[in-house]
């Protein structure tokens, strides 16, 4: 009788040493294979994640870190927020909006630059650190082009167009405003407050100044909507749009 060969457990014929042999072989290989495909698993997520970021903060929203208390108790010092880019184009930009804007008037005293640091500034980039720069404020608008803003009525009230505002975003005790002013708001600008009056070097403070206290519209980087940051404070950030909402348009107010 003929002797048969040791078949494998496919069928296939083979020694049992060489199917030993066979299997230490290619054991390794398939721990190999699927280390590397979960790896390149891990890194994709990690780039789709980077590019969605990167988007997102380039067209819908960016982070940005409040350093000061100028728009206290709306926003308080060391709080995240993020902005909305697509304010004021291709969205409206509104009485009561609290804005992100560039300071292209020179409202901010000079600071010592800070060191750099590379992997920060890449994440800020991408949009997964707040903007943490001193180039930017933020504000409350109270008018936009066209408007007559005034400090104050008979009762200490601000009046846009003639319409007296009582304005609950205020800080508690800050009077609307301890500085006198009578201006209409030009072309392509808008007059912005802090909600801390007391505590806010805003449209007021620089009226005669460099663009009479202005900021052009151009110069805004978007909308506040939301406080990311800390966890006991996220939630909406609100216009209080019913503050402005008997405002007449600047025609109706001559």
């Amino acid at each position: 009788m003929s002797q048969q060969p040791d078949q494998s457990p496919d069928g296939t014929p083979g020694s049992g040493e060489q199917r030993d042999h066979a299997a230490h072989s290619t054991a390794p290989k398939e721990k190999k294979r699927g280390f590397g495909a979960w790896l390149r698993e891990v890194l994709t997520i990690v780039v789709i994640a980077l590019v969605l970021s990167f988007l997102i903060k380039t067209f819908l929203f960016r982070a940005f870190y409040i350093p000061s208390g100028s728009m206290e108790e709306t926003l308080e010092i060391n709080d995240r927020i993020f902005v909305n880019l697509l304010v004021p184009e291709p969205m409206d930009l509104n009485r009561g909006d609290v804005v992100v804007f560039k300071d292209t008037k020179g409202w901010l005293p000079q600071t010592a630059e800070k060191e750099t640091n590379p992997v920060k500034e890449a994440l800020t980039f991408v949009g997964l650190l707040p903007d943490e720069s001193q180039q930017h404020l933020v504000k409350r608008v109270i008018g936009t082009e066209g408007d007559h803003v005034v400090c104050c009525d008979a009762d200490g009230r601000i009046t846009v167009n003639g319409e007296p505002l009582d304005e609950p975003y205020l800080y508690p005790g800050a009077a609307p405003s301890d500085i006198p002013f009578d201006v209409v708001v030009p072309e392509g600008k808008v007059w912005v407050m802090g909600d801390h009056r007391n505590a806010s070097a805003d449209s007021r403070e620089h009226q005669y100044g460099e663009g009479g206290g202005f900021v052009d519209v151009a110069d805004i980087e978007g909308k506040a909507v939301v406080t990311a940051w800390p966890l006991n404070r996220v939630g909406g950030v609100s216009d209080y749009s019913e503050v402005f909402e008997d405002v007449p348009e600047p025609s109706d107010s001559k």
